[in-house]
């Protein structure tokens, strides 16, 4: 696997900046457009347990990447390196041919959908602003260019019929979008997304996700997807790395999510079924759950990358 990703790395090196302005049915392969994050021989533990080892791996300009694992796989962990907020234990890791920091707003993040209770002062416009303003020093002043931004990114995330309303009275799938619109702000070449459809419906987690993926298609930015749950984002999805004990597995969805693959992952018998448009893991040690929040107590093999059919 590792192999293969490098030889992308190399074919990608000679890639030229693929023009916004042409037709997406004109751009190149996700894997043919120039790299935007780069891990090297990547290592990272917790105490003295490995959460990944080796990991060399290449995301490329409008490629969409799921991450998929057990809790405490690595999955955020991964997330809070490429935001510069953790440390590696060894190997590097690189954002746009440079060593990643903290900070940088080409870099986008939309975290877990959260409920806001109701009475919180603040509405769903403001929300958005912090995304446009909140990183300046100093009393939060709203200048012409970040209203008429503001008022963009409303538009953009099909926020303009509730842009006055308090984000208190607003669904958790639409405070979501509002999410989505601040992590646009900076207008990131890269944007990363942790668990942002947990608690949504079928139908908020089919337009969040419509939304990250509309952003990548028309701005060729890269997607780092975070879930426990693959299949509303099965038909979007380039690649996946799939973490588990200490090591990993990158590929297409089809040399992935397979019962050879997960069973030599896992060193335990593991089946993957597919049926309906969707998939679903079964046999997955009892120790390595996923993570899931609205299934009550369904045993983590059946709820592994469990789903309603992709739309």
């Amino acid at each position: 696997m590792k192999q293969d990703t490098m030889a992308r790395a190399d074919a990608s090196s000679s890639a030229g900046h693929v023009s916004r302005a042409e037709p997406l049915d004109m751009k190149p392969a996700p894997s043919e457009g120039p790299v935007v994050l780069g891990l090297v021989n990547a290592n990272l533990g917790f105490g003295e347990r490995t959460l990944w080892h080796d990991l060399t791996l290449d995301v490329h300009a409008g490629e969409f990447l799921a991450v998929l694992g057990p809790n405490g796989s690595g999955k955020t962990s991964l997330l809070k390196t490429i935001l510069g907020q953790q440390q590696l234990d060894s190997g590097s890791i690189s954002f746009d041919g440079h060593p990643v920091r903290r900070g940088d707003r080409r870099i986008g993040y939309i975290p877990q959908q959260r409920i806001i209770p109701q009475g919180t002062p603040m509405r769903a416009r403001d929300m958005i602003a912090l995304g446009v303003n909140g990183h300046r020093w100093g009393l939060p002043v709203t200048r012409r260019e970040d209203r008429r931004q503001v008022d963009e990114l409303i538009d953009a995330v099909g926020a303009r019929r509730y842009a006055t309303v308090p984000v208190g009275n607003l669904s958790g799938g639409e405070q979501q979008r509002l999410r989505v619109g601040q992590a646009l702000a900076g207008d990131p070449r890269l944007l990363l997304c942790d668990e942002p459809l947990l608690s949504l419906d079928l139908q908020h987690q089919r337009g969040v996700s419509e939304l990250i993926d509309r952003r990548r298609r028309e701005h060729d930015s890269a997607v780092i997807f975070v879930t426990h749950d693959v299949n509303p984002v099965l038909g979007m999805v380039d690649r996946v790395l799939y973490l588990a004990g200490g090591q990993f597995r990158e590929g297409t969805p089809d040399d992935v999510l397979r019962s050879d693959v997960l069973t030599d992952l896992y060193g335990t018998p593991v089946d993957v079924i597919r049926s309906g448009g969707r998939i679903v893991v079964v046999g997955i040690p009892d120790s390595e759950t996923h993570q899931h929040h609205d299934e009550g107590h369904r045993p983590a093999a059946e709820t592994a990358l469990h789903s309603e059919p992709v739309a």
